[in-house]
Order: C-alpha cells, then structure tokens, then sequence
C-alpha cells in the first residue's frame, strides 16, 4: 500500500466505493487522514463500514464542512454529460477534487524515496486502444530482464495498492482517460500514447474533449521522455508539441505501417520491428512468429513497449527475448485453442469498431462472432475490413442492426454464444480463425466484456 501523504490529521471525502474507492480510503487512513465515505449503493456503504470506515452522507447540506479534499472513483462524470451532484457540491465549497491516480503521484515519491540509489521509475501508458496489452508487455520484459517491476491502475491491481517500490524498480500504470482527466498530479518518468480513436465520447464532451483528457498525461505530467503513436492526426499533434525539433531525443515516435526515419523513430512493417536514430537503422526485429503478438495491432503495441524499455536503457536484445515469451492477454487476440487447422481466438475487449477493425486484420480467413450493445454509428465503418470476413455469426441486442449493415458479406443471427460458437466452429475449415471480437459493449448479456470472452472460451473448450 502506499500512504497518502499531505492530509493528516485532516478529513477527506471519498466518493463511490468500488474497488479504486475503497482502496483510497485505506491509503488515506494509512497517512493519517480521516476517511468519509460515501456511494449511493447501500450494499456498498454496508461493506465499508464493516471495513471500520466513516460513512458520511455527501448529499446533505454542509456535506463538506472541514473537509479537505473529495476523492473520486473513475465511473463518476465530473463534467459531462452532466457534473455528479456531490462533484458539484464540492466545487461550491471550494473544495478541490481529485482521484486516486492524483493522489499516487501525489504520494510516491515522498518518505524514503530518495534513499534509494536508483529512485524507481514509473511508466503510463493511455491511448484509446492497446494500452492494456502494451502496459502488461511492458511489466512483462522488465520482469524477465530482472527488473523489479509492478503493474497497476487500470488493468491489475489499484494504484495505491501496491507495494512501497524497491531501489530501480520501474512501475507501470494503464490509465484510463477517466483517470488522467481528474488527477490533479501526474508525474510518470515515460508517458505512452499509443493511438487514438473515437469512444467515451458521451462522457468528455466529444472527441476534443476525449483527447483532451489524454494530452493531460504529457502536457501537465512533464514526463522525462514520451512514446508518440502517430498513425493519427492527434498523435502528431502532440509529438510536435512536445519537443522542439525532430532530433530531439525526449521523444520516441512510433508507428504501425508508417516508415519513420527522422529523430528516435520505432516502427512496424511487414511484421518486422525496426529502430532508427539520426537518420539510421539501428535495430530490426522478426514479430511474426510470436504468438502473443498477432496482427499489425499487436505490432503497434510491442513498438510501444519496445520504445518505453529503450527509454529507461534496456537493450534491444533483452527487449527481442522478452517480446518472444509474451502469451498475451486473455480477452485481447487471446489464442484459446486450435483443432484440425482451425484456430479459436478471443479478443472480447474489441468492444469498439477501432478495435474490432484492427482484430480483422490480423487473420487471412475469418469466421467472425459479432454483436452485443451496439455504439453510436454501428458498425458500417468496419466496411473497409471485411474483406477477411468468410461469414458473421451475430450474438445480442445489436445482431440485426450489425446484419443490416454487413453488405454482401454472409451472416447468421446466432442470438447467444453457444449457438455463435456451435455453428462456427461447424462450418470453419482449416486455415479459418473462428474470432470473437464484438465490436459492443457486452451489458446486454454479460456484466463485462470479460464474462464475455470467458463464456467464448468456455464455449470453445468444450468443443475441443
């Protein structure tokens, strides 16, 4: 755990008491604060009373009274659609809000952090799609380097509950634009950005409002080096912003197809990883015999890794060895299985058609299972990627709208998973990938897109 330093003695006021909630409420009480808490879910305030903690009702009048600060779970909007009603209240009172991402840069480097002979380092990595996998690929090659190393944030453990950081451990953070909107301190020694594309939108105000949430981590964070998707306009609006010219060496620029070849450049193409700086190539590396990483996507996040590594100065052969060894994430590309030629794949975390666009890619012959709680636009600009797409096997809400806007590639309505599965599975031939990758959210039959891909791989393990 770590402390949260700078509120003792005084009270903080925590709001929704999920797992990022409960957890700053611990860090803050573990510094020397009072914790009042508050969710509007009863069963939730009934678990962190047990738990010994203050229950406080911040939807009253003189809610915030001596209070010092108001602590935010990420799922709260601040600001749109519309402020939460206790949000607002605290700006009335004047009492500046903040969340636990906030709070752990706040926090990490007081106390004995400058005892260490080499200070540890933290990596953040945001962007609108691969980020989960390039954060765990990160982790991944400094674990097998020998590098203490802890992965936290939005993918694994919350951030102020990990362990205080040894000398020259490196720590790396997934965050969420829900998470790098609010943080009122953010202070990582690398920044990753790895691509951008439209989702949440609801939620910032539109897409400038969207980006605008990411651009926090590298225009306040002041970050000592940045890695720069820039296979999209925004990308290369902050890699210019950035530096002052091209040679400058605090930026990495990568990319998934473009050939970069001017400044600190890592880029993908035809499967091969390459380095260049000042105008030379210096490293070149065969991805496409590794599992892990399958799919010009998959490429996109192992430059980003491969670059946030170089920057803290591991070498490109470690770094080679480490992305051999990576099997992935469950749920993203996820090989579940494969039987008489035909390979099973879960990529359940597609759940936009950015995501799901870049899983079509990745495979010569598919057998598609789609569908679940369509997002705004559907899935008409998939139009482009369907090209690989052998037949669509549709599941939930939004199957007939999917079906209405797959033009003249074959589908069937399958309704649930099992039947999707079932009759893929029967109809693929060897060479085809059977791959769920939904292009939906997953609520309107599974809590999360995590549930999903398990059913999938259940699915699939009882055909096999």
């Amino acid at each position: 755990m770590i402390p949260v330093v700078g509120y003792e003695g005084r009270k903080v006021a925590v709001l929704g008491l999920g797992r990022s909630g409960i957890s700053a409420a611990r860090s803050l009480v573990a510094g020397g604060a009072e914790a009042l808490c508050w969710d509007d879910s009863v069963e939730a305030r009934d678990r962190a009373a047990a738990e010994g903690f203050t229950i406080h009702d911040l939807t009253r009048a003189g809610a915030f009274d001596s209070v010092a600060c108001l602590v935010v779970s990420p799922g709260i909007p601040h600001l749109y659609p519309e402020p939460n009603r206790v949000i607002a209240a605290a700006w009335e009172a004047g009492v500046p809000v903040d969340n636990d991402i906030g709070l752990f840069f706040r926090s990490l480097g007081q106390g004995d952090w400058m005892d260490h002979d080499t200070p540890p380092r933290v990596i953040a990595v945001t962007g609108s799609n691969g980020k989960s996998t390039t954060a765990a690929l990160i982790h991944h090659i400094f674990s097998e380097v020998g590098v203490p190393s802890q992965l936290a944030g939005n993918i694994g453990r919350g951030v102020l509950d990990i362990e205080p950081p040894h000398d020259g451990e490196v720590i790396v953070l997934e965050l969420s634009s829900y998470q790098t909107d609010l943080a009122r301190s953010l202070t990582p020694d690398v920044a990753v950005f790895t691509n951008l594309s439209p989702d949440h939108l609801d939620r910032h105000g539109g897409m400038g409002g969207y980006f605008a949430a990411k651009r926090r981590l590298f225009a306040e964070g002041g970050p000592d080096r940045c890695v720069i998707g820039v296979d999209e306009p925004e990308g290369r609006y902050l890699a210019n912003q950035l530096v002052e010219g091209l040679e400058d060496s605090r930026l990495i620029r990568i990319s998934a197809g473009q050939k970069l070849v001017h400044g600190w450049s890592v880029f993908a193409r035809k499967g091969f990883l390459s380095e260049w700086r000042k105008g030379r190539q210096s490293v070149s590396i065969d991805l496409r015999a590794m599992d892990g990483l399958p799919g010009a996507h998959n490429h996109q996040n192992a430059c980003a890794a491969y670059s946030a590594a170089r920057a803290l100065n591991l070498g490109p052969r470690q770094i080679e060895t480490a992305l051999a060894s990576f099997k992935g994430l469950p749920h993203r590309s996820q090989l579940v299985g494969e039987k008489d030629g035909v390979r099973f794949v879960n990529d359940s975390k597609a759940t936009n058609v950015d995501a799901a666009a870049k899983a079509l890619q990745a495979f010569p012959r598919i057998r598609w299972i789609a569908g679940g709680l369509g997002k705004d636009g559907g899935i008409s600009d998939l139009a482009p990627h369907l090209g690989a797409v052998a037949k669509a096997y549709l599941i939930g809400f939004s199957a007939r709208d999917f079906a209405l806007q797959l033009g003249d590639t074959p589908y069937e309505i399958c309704e649930t998973m099992e039947v999707a599965v079932a009759k893929a599975a029967a109809e693929a031939e060897a060479g085809d990938t059977v791959l769920l990758a939904p292009a939906a959210a997953s609520f309107d039959q599974y809590p999360n897109f995590e549930k999903r891909g398990e059913d999938f791989t259940a699915q699939v393990e009882a055909l096999l």
